[in-house]
């Protein structure tokens, strides 16, 4: 993973153009995460924009506790178009901070150094923008730092004995010339020829 800072701010507004072009009739539809229609994937990007600003912020508290994996399904509301795109600029705007990046901080309920923690909402700004994009059919180029902080994320944690695979499944092999989104995307669990 690279040390060096990034602006959040290119990836969030990607994100915000992805969510503005999904039209409600595309709500339900189902995405690479299991159990995930497209609302639930956009209230768990809502979400863990929320906590990753306060992350960064060091406003540890409820949003920032949270596991991700004990909370319930996430979900939109009625307001999220108007919420979301805040909660990105927020987000952005919150890592622009360079205390941000260091010293400890928590997410999902863990505690790790700021830096990590820029790397893992790197790559859950990343991949599950692929997914918004691949679900519904729209053209996707994150930023590139955000991209490269996301790969060597996912590279140094599949890489670790713990963890037994990829973050989010089973590393999808792909060959090692395959274009850097492809291979994040790999390494995340998700196959990148993935059609709904």
């Amino acid at each position: 993973m690279s040390d060096s800072t990034f602006d959040f701010g290119p990836q969030t507004q990607v994100i915000a153009r992805l969510a503005e072009g999904i039209p409600d009739e595309r709500l339900g539809d189902g995405t690479p995460c299991p159990d995930y229609a497209v609302r639930h994937l956009l209230g768990h990007v809502l979400g863990l924009s929320v906590a990753f600003r306060d992350a960064a912020r060091k406003d540890l508290g409820a949003t920032t506790d949270t596991s991700p994996t004990l909370a319930a399904l996430p979900d939109i509301g009625p307001g999220w178009r108007a919420e979301l795109p805040k909660a990105l600029d927020e987000l952005a705007e919150a890592w622009r901070d360079p205390d941000a990046w260091t010293g400890m901080t928590r997410a999902g309920g863990v505690d790790l150094p700021g830096a990590v923690a820029a790397a893992v909402a790197a790559d859950e700004l990343v991949i599950h923008g692929w997914d918004l994009a691949t679900v519904t059919g729209q053209p996707y180029a994150p930023d590139p730092a955000a991209l490269q902080t996301s790969y060597g994320f996912l590279l140094a944690a599949t890489q670790d004995p713990t963890r037994g695979g990829g973050i989010f499944g089973p590393v999808v092999p792909v060959p090692e010339d395959a274009p850097l989104l492809d291979r994040a995307v790999g390494l995340s669990g998700r196959d990148p020829g993935w059609k709904p």
